[in-house]
């Protein structure tokens, strides 16, 4: 089939990396595994970052006008060059989508959406235009994949009468992961000469965005509870790079010399960093699920992270690595602590996580799961 796929917050080919671009290119390679040809509707970026009705009302507007221009476009094709279905990924309040549902009603194709959100303390007050917006697309859409338990509870109500709501794991490739893992001692030898680490020390390596609100409380937390294990020989390598790295190393300056900047790091370099590492640790406070702490689990790396949103859902405490109660330095450095003292223990996790990754958060699993609710509504439509 022919779909539209459109990502209001960030096109998928935007160039500053995020785990929000990279899922966004998962599921267009989700969907062109299951046989389907993607074709990127339009890169027109909603996201507003203050609460503005003026903002909010002029965007709809140029939304309004892009619409109608897609909707020529796309009836000006040949029967067979017409897509057959809109896909829109990740909208909230601060990036609604405008588009999607006026060029699926006007073309008569299925809309269908992953990755959206509520707020319904947005319902009044300075956003209340991109929160209604929001609930509009919801409303018309004939599928919604939530990706968690919590977001499938909270969009429910939201939903119209013949929408279909469908759980989508989180997902990702797992073979280039597994690659780098089988390669361990070649990506550790490498970085241990680049960056001058000890081989025989455990490495803990943290991987994120360096921006201010929840990132960087997220980097002040994991500075805290790293701060209290210094009577253990550990190094840190960080990767990321952003516009609050100087409050990002303040945050981490009690570390001293247990740092390894490693700046920003394309897609294809971070399965060998993270196969290289003996630990994530990422606090990971307000984060959605975090693709990162799939990443590393698929290269054989466990995690400790912060038990919020959708992370408990990618995250098997035990298997996987270790759940603190989220912005707890206290456990979330106990929680460290206890791996790094039972080296067997964390071995055996490091065994565990890439067969559940595999088996749980795989890419076939989730191309099986799109394509099958997209034939659905488009037989819908046509019935």
């Amino acid at each position: 089939m022919r779909l539209l796929f459109y990502a209001p917050l960030k096109p998928i080919d935007h160039p500053v990396p995020s785990g929000d671009r990279r899922l966004g290119q998962l599921l267009v390679a989700a969907l062109a595994r299951a046989g389907h040809h993607v074709e990127i509707a339009c890169r027109l970026r909603t996201r507003i970052d203050r609460g503005d009705p003026t903002l909010q009302a002029r965007q709809a507007a140029t939304s309004g006008r892009i619409a109608a221009r897609l909707i020529r476009r796309y009836r000006d094709r040949p029967v067979g060059g017409r897509p057959e279905a809109w896909f829109t990924y990740h909208l909230y309040y601060k990036a609604p989508d405008w588009l999607g549902p006026a060029v699926a009603a006007a073309l008569r194709i299925p809309y269908m959406v992953a990755e959206a959100s509520l707020a319904p303390k947005r319902a009044k007050g300075p956003w209340a235009v991109g929160h209604q917006a929001v609930l509009a697309a919801l409303s018309r859409a004939d599928t919604v994949f939530a990706m968690s338990a919590a977001d499938a509870e909270c969009l429910g109500p939201a939903l119209g009468q013949r929408t279909r709501l469908v759980r989508l794991k989180p997902f990702l490739d797992p073979s280039a992961y597994g690659a780098a893992a089988a390669r361990r001692s070649e990506h550790r030898r490498r970085l241990a000469q680049e960056f001058a680490l000890e081989p025989a020390m455990p490495w803990l390596i943290a991987v994120a965005m360096m921006r201010s609100g929840d990132k960087l409380r997220s980097y002040e937390l994991l500075g805290a509870a790293l701060a209290r294990l210094l009577d253990r020989p550990w190094r840190l390598l960080v990767v990321g790079d952003g516009p609050a790295r100087p409050a990002v190393e303040a945050a981490l300056q009690p570390l001293g010399s247990r740092l390894a900047f490693m700046g920003e790091r394309d897609a294809e370099a971070l399965p060998g960093l993270y196969a290289a590492a003996d630990l994530l640790v990422w606090p990971a406070i307000n984060e959605a699920f975090g693709m990162v702490l799939l990443e590393a689990q698929a290269a054989g790396t466990p995690v400790v992270a912060g038990a919020t949103g959708g992370v408990p859902e990618v995250v098997q405490s035990e298997a996987g690595g270790v759940l603190v109660p989220v912005g707890d330095a206290t456990a979330f450095a106990d929680a460290v602590a206890s791996l790094l003292d039972d080296p067997v223990r964390l071995g055996r996790l490091a065994a565990e996580t890439r067969r559940l990754v595999a088996r749980d958060h795989g890419i076939d699993a989730a191309a099986h799961t799109l394509d099958a609710a997209l034939r659905r509504s488009v037989a819908g439509m046509t019935a």
